[in-house]
């Protein structure tokens, strides 16, 4: 899913665009799979009359309530969160109904650092901190894919704006 380039300020590209890393999924995926799992045995092993019918049908309905409560919420959590570095900010957007938007510009920004655990590391995976001199101070982006190399590539991106600020003021 592209990010909509009318956001974008005229000069401004993306860089980088992601949604939180794929374990995130790992959970719901295994609801689904059970709920699927259960609601496929109890079809196979209950007789298709009378109450056992009926029992099916209720299972069914609590089946399907469960996968949009734990599957479908959370996948669409999913899709929906974007973390987006471009060549003058971070974008930050979430929500499925309602939306939420953070913007860092990449002036502002002081520091980036990330960590990660064991199992992240093996996932290619991790927690990215953006310290920023803005009024709400440290952004914390969690289930970042593959968060060295993005906080390599920001730290070079708020080099190069600083560079192109530098130039832009001397040729003032």
């Amino acid at each position: 899913m592209a990010f909509p380039d009318e956001v974008l300020a005229d000069d401004e590209q993306v860089v980088v665009h992601l949604h939180p890393h794929w374990k995130t999924m790992v959970r719901p995926g295994l609801v689904l799979l059970l709920v699927a799992g259960a609601l496929g045995f109890a079809a196979f092993a209950l007789p298709n009359e009378g109450w056992a019918h009926i029992l099916l049908m209720v299972l069914a309905a609590f089946g399907l309530i469960a996968l949009l409560v734990w599957f479908l919420v959370p996948f669409l959590r999913w899709r929906t969160t974007h973390y987006v570095f471009t060549t003058h900010r971070v974008l930050l957007r979430d929500g499925i109904l309602s939306r939420h938007g953070r913007d860092v510009p990449l002036s502002r920004i002081n520091d980036v650092s990330f960590s990660h655990n064991v199992l992240e590391r093996i996932l290619g995976c991790g927690t990215l901190v953006v310290e920023s001199a803005g009024e709400n101070g440290q952004v914390i982006l969690k289930e970042i894919p593959s968060v060295e190399q993005v906080q390599s590539t920001l730290y070079q991106l708020v080099e190069d704006d600083h560079d192109r600020r530098a130039t832009a003021d001397d040729g003032s």
